[in-house]
């Protein structure tokens, strides 16, 4: 076989169908629950999978493979949404690929949820703090800790929801823990952070920051189209914060054009000898040809 032939090996001598991705799940909420004495755990970011160049996929672990696809053959995306408060994030697929939404922050009585990455611990009823949720090997960090209260009726603060590069920080006495940081990538042609994790919420009200890459602070929401984590809530008298929607990537040779379903909002640009789409809502096929 002549050298180059299986990849140049298709109709009309077109390359080989192979494909980067940049796969972002939607994050989890911050926690929230009906008592007013809790400082609440950051949500997770939306599980992260790369597989573009040599750039590090979630939970700093190495670059994953590209996919080899055939043309005229559908492929499933979805573009996960964010968790509400309280609520964990939503899948992203591309093709094989899937990565787990954000786990919700804890709050009083209410665990945080594991996910892509985990969610930063509440407090439990009975005025410990509650450990941060578990993330997903190869998607992205833990949670948190959230710290112990001293006395029955003081309540401290929630941990920091996991990042695409980490675990979120543990909680210190009414402050609350800060959100592991996402992870960058230049599949688009332009580096951009993702995927950051959410900030704890603490009844000082001094709240958590929100990892780089779209985590929400405390009360504030995650960013969308990054997976970034919402920040959770200090007392009933501020609002947790929602996480944010996710993003599916892709690169491929320019010889191919895409057809995009009409469930999917995307747009493409062509940035040397590939062209990027990148779809920031909805489900539907795509297929190449």
């Amino acid at each position: 076989m002549p050298l180059g032939a299986a990849r140049f090996g298709l109709s009309g001598g077109k390359p080989a169908l192979e494909v980067s991705y940049l796969v972002i799940a939607g994050g989890g909420g911050g926690g929230t629950a009906g008592s007013s004495n809790d400082g609440c755990g950051g949500g997770g970011a939306g599980g992260y999978r790369n597989s573009y160049a040599s750039e590090t996929s979630g939970d700093s672990s190495s670059t994953e493979s590209i996919l080899t696809l055939s043309p005229s053959t559908n492929y499933t995306v979805t573009v996960g949404s964010g968790g509400g408060a309280g609520g964990s994030g939503n899948d992203s697929v591309f093709s094989t690929i899937t990565s787990l939404g954000g786990g919700k922050g804890g709050a009083y009585n209410n665990a945080p949820a594991t996910g892509g990455s985990g969610g930063g611990g509440g407090l439990r009823a009975s005025f410990t703090g509650s450990t941060g949720a578990s993330g997903t090997a190869n998607q992205g960090g833990d949670g948190g800790n959230a710290a112990p209260s001293t006395t029955p009726n003081d309540v401290d603060s929630g941990g920091g929801g996991g990042g695409a590069s980490g675990n979120g920080s543990n909680a210190a006495n009414y402050a609350g823990g800060n959100g592991g940081n996402g992870l960058a990538s230049s599949i688009t042609g332009s580096s951009v952070t993702r995927g950051g994790g959410g900030g704890g919420g603490a009844q000082s009200t001094t709240g958590g920051s929100g990892g780089s890459g779209g985590g929400g602070n405390a009360t504030s929401s995650g960013t969308v189209n990054t997976g970034g984590g919402g920040g959770g809530r200090h007392t009933s008298s501020y609002s947790s914060g929602s996480g944010g929607s996710g993003i599916v990537i892709i690169r491929y040779p320019k010889a191919y054009n895409i057809t995009v379903g009409a469930g999917l909002t995307s747009s493409t640009s062509t940035v040397g000898t590939e062209k990027v789409t990148s779809f920031t809502a909805g489900t539907d096929n795509v297929s190449f040809a």
